[in-house]
């Protein structure tokens, strides 16, 4: 009898820790180690790594604030401009950031999401035209009509943007940087739930 219990609590120590193993994220399918350090970017602990014209993007705003509560942090936020639609909803995105001196809220985000991805039969005009109102709606100066130091300032918030996604050859999106060290990979999890997870244990890592 005595066998046959130690038995039992051998099979079940190595189910529980099984189950253990399973739930730690894993390197190369829910994430990755960035192929450069950029901490020298003082980037928030949790970044995320966005596209306007991107239509997962404009899904992952809407879990942002779960995504948020889950891990308890503040989420940042950069725009890739590793190609010229990119480069150009990035410089509306900084636009708006420079103006509210921080991330937009939820709402703008909500209508630069829109603005950027109206329906293919809609001209330049119209898009030009819906860009113009999410900034005007809040008494903003829209990209179309800055001047030459607004400019400048524009684009050295684009540059920087680019030198963290050149340096750490991102080319996916969305995703999540996580201490300037580790990129998540969002592709490879079910849920929001489950991307929160794998932020918290990469927040632990060294």
């Amino acid at each position: 009898m005595k066998k046959i219990t130690t038995l039992f609590f051998i099979a079940l120590s190595a189910i529980l820790l099984g189950c253990s193993e399973s739930d730690v994220p894993k390197q190369g399918e829910h994430y990755q180690i960035l192929a450069a350090n950029l901490t020298t970017f003082r980037l928030p602990a949790v970044t995320e790594v966005f596209s306007l014209n991107c239509g997962h993007c404009r899904k992952m705003e809407d879990q942002l604030a779960k995504v948020e509560e889950l891990t308890g942090q503040d989420i940042g936020k950069v725009h890739v401009t590793f190609n010229e639609s990119a480069r150009i909803a990035a410089m509306v995105y900084y636009a708006a950031e420079m103006q509210f001196g921080k991330k937009p809220d939820y709402q703008m985000m909500t209508e630069l999401f829109a603005a950027t991805q109206l329906s293919n039969d809609s001209t330049s005009a119209d898009k030009k035209a819906a860009i113009d109102l999410a900034f005007h709606n809040r008494n903003f100066v829209s990209p179309y009509d800055f001047n030459e130091a607004e400019q400048k300032r524009l684009f050295a918030a684009m540059q920087i943007a680019d030198d963290i996604t050149t340096t750490g050859q991102i080319n996916s999106v969305p995703t999540f940087i996580i201490n300037g060290k580790y990129q998540v990979m969002t592709s490879g999890h079910r849920d929001v739930e489950s991307i929160a997870d794998t932020i918290n244990y990469l927040l632990q890592q060294p």
